[in-house]
């Protein structure tokens, strides 16, 4: 899998919002999951957005006009040897929030969300018990990849 991801907004959200992290986390859930073969060529989009920007647009699709850490769009465009995967929305300042409460460091969880974000584009998701057992032990899967604890882990 060869993947092209364009990371827009990340200058800006400090060094764990780096593109080549980004990449690096938005890579190993693909890998994770065996999403594509070795041969497909995959775009993804990231865009680090602020926490007006992210109500909006949690405002618009989902008809919830609050800040989230992460908003999916997915493209689902799949051809021979071609995926459009989608964009996904991170807030930075809902993600550092999110970090610090949790006891987490922010590149951490700025890993996790990324893959838990490519995860819904690929079709995942967590409304049900079942779905979610099978998306956190992916997204648990894939932070054990980039060196990272389990991203459900209780902290004190």
């Amino acid at each position: 899998m060869m993947l092209d991801i364009e990371v827009a907004g990340a200058g800006a959200a400090g060094d764990a919002f780096d593109p080549t992290r980004i990449e690096t986390a938005a890579t190993a859930a693909l890998e994770a999951v065996a999403a594509f073969d070795a041969e497909t060529a995959v775009e993804l989009g990231v865009h680090i957005v602020d926490r007006a920007e992210s109500a909006r647009l949690n405002g618009a699709y989902r008809d919830k006009p609050y800040a989230t850490n992460v908003l999916s769009f997915p493209a689902d465009v799949r051809l021979p040897g071609f995926a459009a995967l989608g964009d996904l929305v991170i807030c930075a300042p809902v993600v550092e929030a999110e970090a610090e409460a949790q006891g987490k460091t922010l590149s951490a969880h700025v890993a996790h969300m990324v893959a838990h974000g490519v995860l819904h584009l690929l079709g995942f998701d967590h409304i049900g018990d079942d779905e979610a057992d099978v998306m956190e032990s992916a997204e648990r899967r894939v932070l054990a990849r980039l060196g990272y604890d389990d991203p459900y882990l209780e902290r004190d």
